[in-house]
């Protein structure tokens, strides 16, 4: 029997049994599709999140307190004469700005809109990539006069303004009224999960909170080569000045972005190996069907080999028929997991990443599949007696 015979044959088994293949490529389908689509998805996402951290640059930097301490660094948060030293002893910075944010309410008459409070300076749009669509951002005026005015979201000034120009207009944060100078457009990142923001002066976000502290300085310096140093030497200040050291740590945009990266490519790998036990569970599903259907076929195999047919003719007809029916689930599997993918990365709002070299692994495997768990039934059939074979009912 040559191989063209041993695969027609092996695909009349399968025919003949259309439900029972069915049901044991199951198994198969569920693997391929769960590893295809949980490591197109997650490479979409970690794609999605590098381009929207590029957006920022490379040269940006935080420093902030370091709350993972045994003892809080209470007493030792930020101050405005802090960043003004800063700025005058080192020179590799570029921009240097406060931040400090909260959850508030935000009041329009009777309407209540929540949404992130963050108190910073002008330079923070020249290191952000907002989109101001209409009216202004917060100019240094605004910032050093304490002038109670605010930039919010565009979505948010739509909920709260149907039909007029919110530009003017006031709203009410905490006891404090503010007119609106200019509106950004809403983030529309899938990191932002749908958060809307409102800027004000960093002085009158902290007369609003008067029980709040600046939550970090941002900064970016001129080179890139410089980011290290002047991160450093900021932190050095700021020790000196508070006699304290080790409680102020900072991280680059280079740093985040490996550990980013780190963690995506974890969670991607650890969720695609358990994806991948379905694989398992898929092939002793086929080795077990097999050996039924080496039990049912007895008769079947004793006549063939009485016929002439070789030890070796029985074993490529079993080990063949369990890798068609691997091959036929992963190619299923292969077509729902680029399908699940696509829906998955549609819902979460990021494209997913197809990688043909994942999909022909996924292929090779459900292929390699089928040979390991049918060589048992293949072997088991290709060592019977041909008597014995015919003699059972």
């Amino acid at each position: 029997m040559n191989l063209t015979e041993s695969i027609r044959v092996a695909l009349d088994s399968i025919s003949s049994n259309l439900l029972r293949s069915i049901l044991t490529t199951l198994g198969i389908m569920i693997g391929i599709m769960a590893v295809i689509a949980v490591v197109a998805v997650g490479q979409g996402g970690q794609q999605t999140i590098m381009k929207e951290m590029d957006k920022f640059g490379s040269n940006l930097f935080q420093i902030m307190l370091d709350w993972r301490r045994d003892e809080p660094p209470t007493g030792n948060e930020f101050t405005m004469q802090d960043l003004e030293i800063i700025k005058t002893n080192v020179p590799e910075l570029k921009y240097l700005l406060p931040c400090a944010s909260s959850y508030s309410q935000i009041k329009k008459g009777s309407q209540t809109k929540t949404a992130q409070i963050l108190g910073t300076e002008a330079d923070y749009a020249r290191l952000h990539p907002l989109d101001i669509t209409a009216g202004r951002f917060l100019t240094n005026s605004d910032c050093q006069s304490r002038r109670r005015v605010a930039v919010i979201d565009e979505e948010m000034a739509q909920e709260l303004f149907p039909r007029d120009n919110p530009l003017g207009k006031r709203i009410l944060i905490g006891n404090q009224s503010l007119i609106i100078c200019g509106l950004v457009k809403s983030d529309s990142s899938p990191l932002a999960l749908g958060t809307k923001y409102v800027y004000i002066p960093i002085r009158v976000w902290l007369d609003i909170y008067p029980e709040g502290n600046i939550s970090y300085i941002e900064g970016s310096t001129r080179n890139l080569e410089d980011i290290t140093l002047a991160m450093q030497n900021s932190i050095k200040i700021l020790e000196k000045r508070h006699r304290n050291e080790d409680i102020y740590q900072g991280v680059d945009m280079e740093q985040q972005i490996k550990a980013v990266n780190k963690v995506t490519g974890v969670m991607t790998l650890v969720i695609g190996i358990i994806a991948g036990f379905s694989l398992l569970v898929g092939g002793i599903g086929v080795m077990n069907i097999m050996l039924v259907s080496v039990t049912e076929r007895t008769r079947e195999i004793g006549l063939r080999m009485a016929l002439g047919a070789r030890r070796r003719d029985i074993l490529l007809q079993f080990l063949i028929e369990a890798v068609v029916l691997c091959l036929l689930g992963g190619i299923i599997g292969m077509v729902l997991g680029i399908g699940c993918a696509f829906l998955i990365a549609a819902l979460a709002k990021w494209p997913p990443l197809i990688s043909w070299t994942t999909i022909l692994l996924a292929f090779a495997f459900s292929a390699t599949i089928g040979i390991i768990f049918g060589i048992l039934p293949a072997n088991q059939a290709a060592n019977m007696d041909p008597i014995e074979a015919l003699r059972r009912d």
